[in-house]
C-alpha cells in the first residue's frame, strides 16, 4: 500500500534527493512531501515543517554529516522518532547517504536502516521502496539507468525505442520526467488517436499548436509548418504496438521520416512492448530509420 512520505534532508544532498530518490518513490506510487514543493515564502520555517510532516505516514531521514549538523534536520528527525520511539510502526526510515555516525536517537533502538552510500545496489533500494509502499516493478538502479540513457540519447538527437519488457514495470514516469525543450507525448491507445487525422491533431496539440486541423492531405502540410517553426522537436509515441492495427496511412509516416532524416527537426521516442522494428513491414517508411533500442526490464 502506498504511503505519504516526508523527506527530511540537507540541501547538500539536494541533487540526489530531487533527481534520484524522489523520482523513484513517486514512480513507485508513494506520495512525496518535500520542502521545495510544499513550503511557502513568508511563513515560518518550523511551522511549515511540522505541519507537512504531521500529514505523513512515514519520514525518510537522509543522513549525512550535513544533516546531523543542521538544526532544522535534527528537529525533523526528533519529531519523527517521537512518534515511534521504539521503531515498531516503520514510520521512521533512516537512509545513510554519506558516511556519518548514527545519532544516539537511532543508535539506541538500532533500527534497520538503508545504506545508500552506493546507490547502484538493488537491495537497499528494495528496502527503501518497500518501506514507503512503492514498487517500480524492476530494480531502482536499472530504472534510473534507463532514465539516464533516454535523456542522454534524446538530447543528442537520437531517436529511441523504449522497449518495456514486463507487465508490471513502471515506464510512464520515465517519459513524463524527460527534460527536453519541446516534447510532445501522444498515446496511441485512446480512441482520440484512432485515425490519421485524429493522430495528427494530437501530435500538433502536444507540440503546442492550436486551431483546426485541415482535412487530408493538408493536415500533413500543417504538421510540416509546425515542425519547421522550431529547430528541433521531440515526440513520444506510447503504446506503439498498436501501429500495425491502425490505418494511419503511409503518407503520415513518410512525413515523419522526412523530419527525422532530412530536415532533422524531429526526434522520436517510441514506447512499445515488442521491438518496434518487428512491428513494421520491410517497406514501411520508418523501417530503416536509425532508432536506438533501450530496454526497461521487469523483475523475473
Amino acid at each position: 500500500m502506498s504511503k505519504k512520505v516526508f523527506i527530511s534532508y540537507s540541501h547538500q544532498q539536494g541533487e540526489w534527493v530531487w533527481n534520484r530518490l524522489v523520482p523513484c518513490l513517486r514512480a513507485g506510487g508513494a506520495e512525496v512531501l518535500i520542502d521545495r514543493e510544499r513550503f511557502e515564502v513568508g511563513k515560518t520555517l518550523y511551522g511549515q515543517m511540522d505541519a507537512v510532516q504531521d500529514t505523513a505516514d512515514a519520514s525518510v531521514l537522509v543522513l549525512s554529516p550535513q544533516f546531523l549538523s543542521s538544526a532544522p534536520c535534527c528537529h525533523e528527525m526528533e519529531r519523527a522518532i517521537a512518534l515511534d520511539p521504539r521503531f515498531e510502526r516503520g514510520s521512521v526510515i533512516p537512509v545513510i547517504r554519506q558516511q556519518c555516525p548514527l545519532p544516539d536517537l537511532l543508535k539506541g533502538p538500532n533500527p534497520l536502516y538503508v545504506d545508500l552510500r552506493k546507490d547502484h545496489e538493488s537491495q537497499p533500494w528494495d528496502l527503501l521502496l518497500s518501506g514507503c509502499g512503492a514498487d517500480l516493478g524492476t530494480d531502482a538502479p536499472h530504472w534510473l539507468a534507463v532514465s539516464d540513457d533516454l535523456q542522454r540519447l534524446l538530447e543528442r538527437g537520437q531517436s529511441v525505442n523504449l522497449l518495456v519488457l514486463g507487465d508490471k514495470v513502471v515506464w510512464r514516469p520515465l517519459v513524463a520526467r524527460l527534460q527536453l525543450p519541446r516534447l510532445g507525448i501522444v498515446d496511441l491507445q485512446p480512441g482520440r488517436t484512432a485515425s490519421r487525422r485524429l493522430l495528427v491533431r494530437e501530435i500538433l496539440r502536444s507540440l503546442g499548436a492550436r486551431g483546426r486541423v485541415p482535412p487530408e492531405p493538408e493536415d500533413l502540410a500543417e504538421l510540416d509548418r509546425v515542425l519547421d517553426k522550431s529547430e528541433r522537436s521531440w515526440l513520444a509515441l506510447t503504446h506503439s504496438d498498436l501501429v500495425p492495427y491502425r490505418n494511419y496511412g503511409v503518407d503520415l509516416f513518410a512525413a515523419l521520416r522526412y523530419h527525422l532524416t532530412e530536415s532533422r527537426r524531429l526526434v522520436l521516442l517510441i514506447q512499445s512492448h515488442k521491438p518496434f522494428a518487428t512491428l513494421l513491414p520491410e517497406d514501411h517508411p520508418l523501417s530503416n530509420v536509425d532508432v536506438k533500442t533501450v530496454e526497461l526490464r521487469g523483475r523475473k
